[in-house]
């Protein structure tokens, strides 16, 4: 460069420019001490006003604390010497941030800084001097643990090499791909890609495909993009399908012999319409005693599936089984989802079983848990059941009549108790056999639902009792329990400010039971109101999430002091451990197991059912968006279920399909995000949109690819067709 564009190009840096100038050069010489003279010479500092605009920066960054002199007109970065080690957080637009070991404020790690960590990564920091007026800052010095190094995206190939190009917006760049690497990937594709290198001065990682997918927007294809980019499974492997086909079909003689008989008494199941893997059934009748015995009777998973084995291995690993819109991801293998273990009608089948005898009030003066032989003899699925207690007409109607009547007792006995009453619908799609969706429709839970729930709750909290309850002096054995912990304080007052929005008030401090009871008035007052889902789904974000630990402290959203999962063994990992801790405890009085294996066990457990949830929701997003490409243009009522710095979000009142309507199209006036308020406030009008808000708007994009709806506002013309 000659010294006449040095002059030019040193003219055009202003203050702004200059800073990042300086920091970016003392960043890049880590640890080094930088002279005026070096400083000038390395950044081309030719100009007197230069000089003097960066010795006046250096003043400033001295005075902060971001450098110190080391001795006259020779200085470093001050990082004090504190290193951190933490999460890293990564944004696309470069605002990265590290979230420390133990909570704390985020610390701002610029891009440079990164060593290109990946979000979710553990690092080590150096944490910087904080600026004056600027957020903390630090610099990533070591990557601890990769927390993911496999994405998904769509493939864009040209003739030697090809790019991922990723719809996690965590990833600020594409991937590179040289042309060896593709594994038969063509343009368009949906691939899997892992990032094997990221070299230091290089913009974009590199990678090679692991899998490819199909093509993009096909159905299979976009289900299983959703899979991979949780880290879920999306196919089972073909040794441990062989491992379950080798095991045997018929039961034992021996065996049935060591079982409690159930095979003559009066037994259904009562599922979905469309399940194959039936893993609990109800038995009753009336004793002679004149108490009725009760039988929760759950596939038992764990006399096919023994520990260690190839099939258990994989069900450990996967922890859970996974229900995307149109599909199951199971957990253990078809042959032992819905034949070997599936309770199916007319057919003998093994159950680990908790018996109750019961009075007419619901209440229980015995219970066993035993290993059983049922025959079912009826399916019913849920419709069915629940015509039959509306109609009083039909097979098994009195015992399921019956079943009806002391469910509703132990309903009302937990809401007593302070048990939470959460009763949520659930977003479901009509589809086609191409997966397309034709309709949108709610599923609500009605008596025959809540009939099957009670008697799995009642199942599930006896068992959790006969290990967790202990006379008093006796050390309970280490086993897995469901547990629930007492709502954030702060977050129960922010919903009680929320709500005082609506004229609704909450209690949020006092006894347990006390805040139980306010929670479920509140809840009772909002059924049928507009509010009712938005009041319903920022209460749910108040409440902590249920997750398994060795470590009791009970479940507050039942209300019971001892919770566990027994009730689902062919879906739920957790539910086979309590099934082989149960038969070592009770049938061979066994010893404790290691807390320590089981507690890790339980944080993947719940770690795994997290990452189920995420992939089902998303699913849901995306037959949303997909069901709404359809209607582009047509106008619905919606309310504002979210308020952002960067717009809207409008949840229909049809279908409940969410979108955004962006800040930019909010052209009336500078609106301003009151963050308190839950609002955006106009700085001339002083209009406000505010989180519950009715609107009309009109559906503008549907973008697929990131599951995105763009909402706008109606215009008065379009307002007749709102729906």
């Amino acid at each position: 460069m000659s010294k006449k564009k040095e002059k030019k190009a040193g003219k055009r840096m202003n203050k702004k420019e200059l800073v990042k100038a300086i920091l970016d050069l003392f960043h890049l010489k880590q640890g080094a001490e930088l002279s005026l003279k070096q400083l000038f010479e390395q950044l081309r500092l030719n100009t007197h006003p230069l000089k003097m605009l960066a010795m006046d920066i250096l003043d400033e960054l001295l005075d902060d604390g971001y450098l110190c002199e080391v001795e006259k007109h020779r200085y470093k970065l001050n990082n004090r010497g504190i290193e951190m080690t933490g999460t890293f957080q990564r944004k696309s637009n470069g605002k990265n941030s590290f979230i420390p070991d133990g909570g704390g404020e985020p610390i701002f790690i610029a891009e440079r800084n990164s060593a290109h960590a990946m979000a979710g990564d553990r690092v080590r920091i150096a944490f910087y001097a904080k600026r004056h007026g600027r957020m903390a800052e630090g610099e990533v010095i070591e990557i601890l643990e990769r927390a993911n190094d496999t994405f998904v995206g769509t493939l864009e190939v040209a003739r030697s090499y090809a790019f991922l190009v990723t719809e996690n917006r965590t990833l600020a760049n594409d991937i590179f791909i040289p042309k060896e690497n593709l594994k038969g990937g063509k343009n368009g594709d949906k691939a899997v890609v892992k990032i094997v290198e990221w070299p230091d001065k290089a913009k974009n990682p590199k990678g090679i495909v692991i899998d490819i997918l199909g093509k993009a927007g096909e159905n299979t294809t976009e289900m299983h993009a959703i899979l991979a980019e949780y880290g879920l499974p999306y196919i089972y492997p073909k040794q441990v399908e062989q491992a379950a086909d080798r095991i045997p079909t018929e039961i034992p003689q021996e065996e049935i012999a060591r079982r409690e008989d159930f095979r003559g008494i009066t037994t259904f199941t009562i599922d979905p319409r469309d399940a194959k893997d039936f893993d609990d059934a109800l038995s009753i009748r009336r004793l002679d005693s004149g108490l009725w015995e009760v039988g929760v009777h759950i596939a038992d998973v764990t006399y096919y599936v023994r520990e260690g084995s190839l099939i258990d291995r994989e069900a450990e690993k996967r922890a859970t089984s996974v229900y995307l819109v149109d599909r199951t991801i199971p957990m253990l293998p078809e042959r032992l989802c819905n034949f070997l273990c599936s309770l199916r009608p007319d057919e003998e089948k093994l159950a680990y079983s908790v018996i109750f005898e019961m009075n007419d009030k619901a209440e229980v003066k015995k219970s066993r848990v035993v290993h059983t032989v049922i025959r079912s003899d009826r399916r019913f699925t849920y419709e069915e059941a629940q015509e039959r207690l509306e109609s009083g007409q039909g097979d098994y109607v009195e015992e399921l009549q019956q079943l009806d009547k002391l469910a509703k007792q132990l309903r009302d006995q937990r809401f007593k108790a302070g048990a939470i009453n959460f009763d949520r619908y659930e977003v479901k799609f009509e589809i086609d056999e191409k997966g397309k969706p034709l309709s949108v429709y709610f599923k609500v839970s009605k008596d025959a639902n809540k009939l099957v729930e009670e008697f799995m709750l009642l199942a599930n909290r006896t068992v959790a009792e006969k290990i967790g309850r202990v006379p008093k002096g006796k050390k309970a054995k280490v086993f897995p329990y469901r547990i629930h912990d007492l709502p954030d304080p702060e977050k129960l007052d922010n919903l009680a400010q929320f709500i005082a929005r609506f004229g609704y008030k909450l209690r949020t401090s006092g006894k347990k039971e006390e805040v139980s009871k306010s929670i479920n008035n509140l809840l009772d007052e909002i059924q049928g109101r507009k509010e009712e889902n938005l009041i319903e789904t920022v209460s749910i974000r108040a409440m902590q999430k249920a997750r398994y630990s060795v470590h009791n402290i009970g479940h507050y959203g039942l209300a019971f002091d001892y919770y566990t999962h027994f009730t689902s063994p062919i879906r739920r990992y957790p539910d086979m451990m309590v099934h082989r801790l149960l038969t070592k405890y009770l049938d061979e009085g066994g010893h404790t197991v290691t807390e320590k294996k089981y507690e890790a066990l339980c944080e993947h457990s719940s770690m795994m059912e997290q990452l189920a949830a995420s992939a089902e929701r998303s699913s849901v997003k995306y037959k949303q968006v997909e069901f709404m490409t359809e209607h582009l243009g047509q106008v619905y009522k919606g309310v504002i279920s979210g308020v952002t710095e960067w717009g809207l979000y409008v949840e229909l009142n049809e279908n409940k399909c969410e979108g955004m309507i962006p800040m930019r199209d909010l052209d009336d006036d500078y609106y301003e995000f009151d963050e308190k308020n839950y609002c955006l406030r106009g700085r001339r009008t002083r209009r406000t949109y505010s989180l519950g808000d009715e609107l009309t708007i009109k559906v503008a994009k549907a973008n697929l690819e990131r599951k995105q709806l763009d909402f706008a506002l109606a215009d008065e013309t379009d307002l007749p067709e709102a729906k």
